[in-house]
């Protein structure tokens, strides 16, 4: 194995690590309505989502109330590229889709070096309009 390739292994190990520890930190949203995520409705308020990894690789997110007395396991069932606005920004996203009388948590991203989680959404009536609402989140200082 040549220098350079030695170089760029470690290179690439050191962004994956960098990577992960910037995306390991707790996040904070204000939620302004209620919504569903799964089966679960959630009420409007301040909320803490933290990435729980598995030994296989697997991410999973904690979405709980900042008073505790909700939470849920996020599973994400696909990821890909955020959004170009989303990356342009930096900041972390979550979002919704939204009926008429409904929101949907459907997806989040944790911010630059990371993917786009897709969650399980509901699915909306037949014909009834949906709207993708967007909320920012920031790094939870309490952590």
């Amino acid at each position: 194995m040549t220098n350079f390739t030695k170089r760029l292994m470690v290179a690439a190990a050191t962004l994956v690590v960098a990577a992960g520890a910037a995306s390991a930190q707790t996040l904070k949203a204000e939620i302004p309505f209620t919504f569903r995520t799964g089966t679960v409705v959630m009420p409007a308020g301040t909320y803490r989502i933290s990435p729980i990894y598995q030994s296989g690789g697997q991410i999973m997110f904690r979405l709980g109330s900042y008073d505790g007395h909700n939470a849920v396991l996020l599973v994400p069932k696909a990821f890909g590229d955020p959004r170009m606005t989303w990356a342009d920004s930096g900041n972390p996203v979550l979002t919704f889709e939204c009926g008429v009388s409904r929101c949907a948590l459907v997806g989040l991203w944790t911010g630059p070096e990371t993917p786009a989680y897709v969650l399980p959404r509901p699915k909306l009536g037949r014909d009834e309009p949906a709207r993708v609402a967007t909320i920012a989140m920031r790094v939870d200082k309490a952590d």
